[in-house]
């Protein structure tokens, strides 16, 4: 089995995660690459013996799966390796909340057991794809988004004006600090956060949730995932923020921004025993209330 390893930081989780993790690869004689910033990080910054594994830069087809070893932020790095070459993906949890890196540091070996067995399930999560008009080249090369694609204002206090349409029809202008359009996956992500719906990562559909709106009746609006939305700002400054997932370009205020549903999917790893609402029942401590 051919496996890309890919890691953003090292914290005192990491050594005894990565020390388990490369060490049962090795029992089962896999094929191993690490992301050479990461190779980097652990060999010269924190001394770890991996001179023996190989390292990549760029992903091709012919891995048979990425283990990313962080929080939910270091997978959603870790997509833009991963692009359109539907590679699967499991996350190990050295972070926080982890509602797409699952695995506890405790369960690796039993985890990567139940894999090397295929003994597992494969979730697919769609995207977001996003175009300027006019080009910006910043969002040529990476313009894609697996939580969500942000605008919001950018060195001012002062709300924005996000005029949106839906498929070419318009829908509203929200005045607030930004907008936020998120799909399934990111519907437990900012958007939750600013008052969103959780949506079942199977569901066809997109959230859109403005960032503290002045008009208290403007509130999150689900819609079909196959909608395409064009997005305008106006305000009292230039420029503004796009982010897609954690990503940050500007933009001038004469660009136009279409969202859609991008031509891929990512591919994440779930195992028989896991279920996104056992996941979503345990991360928001549902059920913890003792009246109920």
């Amino acid at each position: 089995m051919k496996i890309a390893i890919y890691g953003q930081f090292y914290n005192s989780n990491s050594s005894f995660c990565i020390s388990t993790l490369l060490d049962f690869l090795k029992k089962q004689k896999a094929e191993v690459y690490v992301e050479q910033r990461f190779f980097d990080l652990l060999r010269d910054e924190h001394n770890i013996d991996i001179n023996g594994f190989a390292t990549f830069s760029k992903l091709d087809p012919s891995y048979n799966l990425l283990i990313s070893i962080g929080g939910d932020g270091t997978i959603l790095r870790a997509i833009t390796h991963v692009r359109d070459c539907n590679i699967p993906i499991v996350g190990i949890n050295t972070g926080r909340l982890g509602f797409l890196a699952t695995i506890q540091t405790d369960e690796i070996e039993q985890a990567l057991t139940d894999i090397f067995k295929c003994n597992y399930k494969i979730s697919e999560r769609i995207l977001l794809s996003v175009t300027t008009k006019p080009e910006n080249s910043d969002l040529v090369e990476t313009n894609f988004a697996l939580n969500e694609v942000a605008i919001s204002r950018k060195n001012t206090t002062s709300m924005i004006t996000v005029e949106t349409h839906l498929n070419n029809e318009y829908l509203t202008s929200y005045w607030s600090d930004g907008l936020i359009i998120s799909t399934p996956t990111g519907s437990t992500g900012y958007s939750l956060s600013c008052g969103g719906p959780v949506i079942m990562p199977g569901a066809h559909n997109l959230v859109i949730t403005p960032i503290a709106p002045h008009n208290l009746n403007a509130r999150p609006f689900v819609i079909p995932d196959d909608t395409d939305i064009q997005l305008k700002v106006d305000g009292r400054e230039e420029h503004y923020l796009i982010s897609l997932d954690s990503r940050i370009t500007t933009l001038h205020n004469s660009t136009v921004v279409t969202i859609k549903k991008a031509p891929f999917t990512i591919k994440m790893v779930e195992l028989v025993h896991e279920s996104f609402i056992d996941t979503l029942r345990k991360k928001l401590l549902w059920g913890e209330d003792k009246r109920n």
